[in-house]
């Protein structure tokens, strides 16, 4: 095969992502036999010299922590969307050389949660106040009407919250972390910490639990979310996201409308399954 066009992606840790899965599958389904997707380690220091060795037969990027906020500063435009939130993820290559910006987890956390029949909610709670919970706090402001309340360690994450939640024009309240337990009876919680740490709530999850948003896939479910499917809640997987945020990157990166949703879920699956 004749590579014509490039595209992968970037971060550090890489050897885990699921993106090279995804957006291949993708490729295979829209039968673009001559593009290549692939993964790198790449850390905040090596980004610049990465970006300027690239040629003209790249498309386009995935980027992952720690570079979605060191990427901005080497872009020539962000998107609204990704200004929001002081995050880029997703990098297009233009025709003429610019480097464009964009934000594709905000609105694949709307898809995805729209996938499951939430369109509107009235609150909502946020487990966790880093970078995915910024990401979260943008999402709710197109789905949430009322007050959204983060749940914390530290007051000086807490800060942070409530300064997106201006920035964003939202009610966002905070509180601390060992009240997170309070968070279960939200109409819509979304959990943003990494694996283990909501491990001990799962048993205080309510009888009759809403709708859980876990941005976590691998392993898959935690223990919250194995508890919330087992009391009727429903769930929505960090795999969901994933998979949706991937959909719109295919299609700015290619150009091709509208990407395989269903292809690159099931390649996601079997490759979890794999693991």
């Amino acid at each position: 095969m004749t590579v014509t066009r490039r595209a992968a992606v970037l971060g550090s840790p890489i050897a885990h992502s699921l993106s090279p899965v995804l957006h291949r599958a993708a490729y295979d389904e829209l039968g673009l036999t001559g593009w290549s997707y692939d993964h790198f380690e790449v850390d905040e220091a090596a980004l610049p010299g990465f970006l300027d060795k690239l040629g003209p037969e790249w498309a386009g990027l995935s980027l992952t922590m720690p570079l979605k906020r060191a990427v901005i500063p080497l872009l020539d435009e962000i998107s609204d969307t990704a200004a929001s939130v002081d995050a880029v993820n997703t990098v297009v290559f233009a025709e003429d050389g610019r480097r464009l910006g964009d934000n594709t987890d905000i609105p694949g956390m709307v898809a995805a949660l729209r996938e499951h029949g939430i369109d509107e909610v009235d609150s909502a709670a946020i487990l966790g106040a880093g970078a995915t919970a910024s990401s979260a706090l943008a999402a709710l402001s197109r789905v949430c009407t009322g007050e959204v309340v983060a749940y914390v360690r530290s007051e000086a994450r807490a800060a942070e919250m409530r300064e997106w939640g201006e920035r964003l024009d939202m009610d966002v309240r905070t509180a601390d972390w060992t009240d997170a337990a309070a968070a279960l009876r939200a109409p819509l919680v979304i959990a943003t910490t990494p694996a283990g740490t909501t491990d001990a709530l799962a048993a205080a999850v309510p009888e009759r639990p809403a709708t859980l948003f876990d941005v976590l896939y691998d392993p898959w479910p935690t223990e919250l979310a194995a508890r919330w499917s087992m009391f009727g809640g429903a769930v929505v997987s960090g795999l969901d996201l994933l998979v949706h945020q991937a959909v719109l990157q295919v299609e700015q990166i290619t150009g091709r409308s509208p990407a395989p949703l269903e292809a690159m879920r099931h390649a996601g699956e079997e490759a979890l399954a794999a693991r």
